[in-house]
């Protein structure tokens, strides 16, 4: 049994990790957007097509930066990081979903979708002990 102190330090520091990990690729993608949709096996065409990789992968990783670093920083508000967890887990779900239809992803997008899976996880394994999701 983890002491209480220590599963809150080690679940603010992965909270961190999180911010920092999701600033730099909503940021790497915002600047190189072409050369990241490559790496992912995305096409871009036209204003929609760019217009929708930026809502996903700048949007969407800048927000999930900012609520893990809010909830690094309220470690009295376990919701917080339990939203940030989910926000997480939604991508692998995603591609599970998608692996039923098209298959598995491949290459790089498959380490990041075990990366995603063991960082959403151990966020909720590392929540102060009590009913999940709650205040």
């Amino acid at each position: 049994m983890v002491p209480a102190a220590t599963r809150e330090r080690l679940r603010s520091q992965l909270l961190q990790a999180t911010a920092t990990v999701c600033s730099l690729a909503a940021l790497s993608a915002m600047l190189d957007p072409d050369r990241i949709a490559t790496r992912l096996g995305l096409f871009l065409v036209g204003v929609n097509g760019y217009s929708q990789f930026y809502a996903i992968y700048v949007g969407v990783r800048f927000a999930t930066a900012l609520l893990a670093l809010l909830a690094a920083r309220r470690g009295d508000q376990p919701i917080l990081g339990d939203l940030t967890a989910l926000f997480i887990l939604a991508q692998p779900i995603g591609r599970l979903v998608a692996a039923f239809a098209i298959g598995l992803p491949q290459g790089v997008l498959l380490a990041v979708c075990g990366i995603e899976l063991l960082v959403g996880l151990a966020l909720l394994a590392l929540r102060p002990r009590g009913r999940l999701f709650s205040p």
